[in-house]
């Protein structure tokens, strides 16, 4: 079987045969975190409850700033794809799995600071900081696991496999779902349980991922070529792309943590309403992450075929139906906020001020679903270096409207949030055509 890309424009049945499984994956996420706290919740001890919410918050925080792995990822291979460099794509395999092995290593060996530092920024009762202690001691070792999982999605979501990167999602969760069940609840395992369940199962997800994408780039021509692998220019590149989508992924966490924490400035009603509000942009985030994936690969192969014309079709076919689906969720949620705000919370306190701002997180989807898909645009055309310096000013910027904003309170806070995704369109939009422009001109095409 042979892989490569045509020199012809993308359809929206090869859009969505990429997209809607991603969709389907990134649904069955959040719903694994429903079942953990379901399960752990038949325990009559709140604290259970509390120091696995603290202990999977620190891990989300650790691996988003990995995020990277996915992203460079598949960048890089669709590009390879494109150029019809079948070495390529399999060098880029073996030096993010390497990567992502390193990175888990590293963070093991690093666990003790790490806890001491997570656990001093996120503070709970002292039972419940012990337990999530237990959580953290064990779910740490995960680690080399978990970021090679990253990397196996990319590559398969690049290559055009997302049914099989589908298909390990799923076999993690469920088998996270099923170990939960018979370590907690059969075993009466506690906090100690879930974390097990999630070790194992992410190592069972990487084990069998492995298996699948070597079993995949036996069918490219050729074979392993381990200087390639570790070819100075080669994994230059490779760093260089990872490092500005680190550096970018943590000024995004660093707007979003201070969101939060202003939040919890403002008093407990407006923290919890703001939580429920944001998970409007989260579940919104991981239906449009489907689109931005889609585009990553698109484009990356247009820029390894240099076509201008696949590349520009690739971007206009994906941002469209991106769009679509924003001003769809958009509207759902004006319509449907505030019964689902009544669904999420009894609190009439958090109820009233979550419905006063409900506005602001449904239209937080279209206002940002612009930002969203030129970030999957620059990933697949890896220019980094422009979606690294976007995400730093519009940090900047978006500080500089908070203090501006901040007699307004909450008001402000959501205004400043918005402003920040239009800043990060603005930037990145302006760098376009140079981006463009550096796809090059392929005679054939």
């Amino acid at each position: 079987m042979a892989f490569n890309a045509a020199l012809i424009s993308i359809s929206n049945k090869d859009l969505f045969r990429v997209a809607i499984p991603i969709m389907i994956a990134n649904v069955s996420t959040p719903l694994l975190g429903v079942v953990d706290t379901m399960i752990i919740g038949q325990a009559p001890d709140p604290a259970l409850i509390g120091s696995v919410a603290i202990a999977s918050l620190i891990f989300t925080f650790i691996y988003w700033g990995f995020g990277f792995l996915r992203m460079g990822t598949a960048g890089l291979t669709a590009q390879a794809l494109g150029a019809d460099d079948h070495g390529e794509i399999r060098a880029t395999l073996g030096r993010s799995i390497l990567l992502a092995v390193t990175i888990g290593i590293i963070l093991i060996s690093l666990q003790h600071p790490i806890s001491e530092l997570a656990f001093y920024l996120i503070q709970g009762s002292f039972r419940v900081e012990l337990l999530a202690k237990e959580y953290f001691d064990i779910r740490i070792w995960s680690a080399p696991a978990t970021l090679t999982n990253y990397v196996v999605l990319g590559w398969l979501i690049a290559i055009g496999k997302a049914r099989h990167a589908l298909a390990l999602q799923l076999l993690l969760n469920i088998s996270n779902m099923l170990m939960d069940i018979f370590f907690v609840l059969g075993l009466g395992m506690g906090v100690k349980g879930v974390a097990l369940g999630t070790l194992l199962s992410e190592y069972g997800a990487a084990g069998i991922g492995v298996f699948t994408v070597f079993t995949i780039q036996k069918r490219l021509p050729g074979s392993w070529n381990m200087k390639r692998i570790v070819a100075k220019e080669k994994v230059l590149k490779s760093l260089s792309v990872n490092g500005d989508i680190l550096i970018r992924s943590l000024a995004l966490i660093v707007v979003f943590t201070w969101f939060t924490a202003s939040s919890a400035a403002l008093g407990d009603v407006t923290l919890a309403a703001n939580a429920v509000l944001l998970h409007f942009l989260t579940v919104s985030a991981y239906f449009l992450d489907g689109i931005a994936l889609a585009a990553e690969k698109f484009i990356g192969e247009s820029v390894g075929q240099r076509s201008k014309r696949n590349f520009i079709d690739a971007a206009k076919l994906t941002t469209i139906w991106a769009a679509g689906i924003a001003a769809l969720i958009s509207f759902c949620l004006l319509i449907c906020g505030p019964a689902i705000i009544n669904f999420m919370t009894v609190d009439p306190d958090v109820r009233a001020l979550a419905k006063d701002f409900v506005i602001f997180a449904a239209l937080a989807p279209f206002i940002g679903v612009w930002c969203f898909q030129l970030d999957g645009i620059f990933i697949g055309a890896t220019a980094t270096s422009f979606m690294r310096n976007s995400m730093l000013f519009s940090t900047l910027l978006f500080f500089v409207t908070w203090k501006g904003l901040e007699d307004f309170g909450n008001l402000g806070l959501w205004l400043s949030l918005l402003s920040h995704f239009i800043y990060r369109t603005i930037t990145l939009y302006l760098k376009l055509p140079k981006v463009i422009k550096a796809v090059g001109h392929n005679p054939s095409n």
